[in-house]
């Protein structure tokens, strides 16, 4: 469940960028929702960022959304992990890869759901510490 203050700061997060990016940024945020209603989000504005876990920490970080200038990021931290068969996660980190999303269409593409699917499986949950 999401409080009005929390809705209030996403707001204003998002309203700090152009509305095609906002658009992007809510789809995903939808699929998100859908697929774990049980994540926490939170959002940080310095990072432009939405980040989605099981708890407020890293370890249980399951996905984030990164604002960029013309397209969004959408982030996973155990993204060498994830099967990846349509090659959509870029990136050279040790352990975090990412897909550019540049349209609403591009975040409902079977492959993306996929990722995020698993990495729901994958991310680890405070109670399994």
């Amino acid at each position: 469940m999401v409080n009005s203050e929390h809705e209030h700061r996403l707001q204003d997060f998002l309203a700090q960028f152009p509305e095609s990016l906002q658009a992007i940024a809510l789809e995903l945020r939808d699929q998100i929702l859908d697929l774990a209603p049980d994540v926490i989000e939170q959002v940080d504005q310095s990072a432009h960022l939405l980040g989605y876990g099981y708890a407020e920490t890293y370890k249980h970080l399951m996905c984030v959304i990164i604002l960029q200038k013309t397209y969004v990021n959408l982030g996973f931290p155990r993204g060498v992990d994830l099967a990846d068969p349509e090659a959509l996660l870029e990136g050279t980190g040790q352990r975090a890869r990412h897909v550019k999303i540049y349209s609403v269409e591009d975040a409902t593409l079977p492959g993306v759901l996929s990722l995020i699917r698993e990495s729901i499986e994958i991310t680890p949950r405070p109670e399994q510490d």
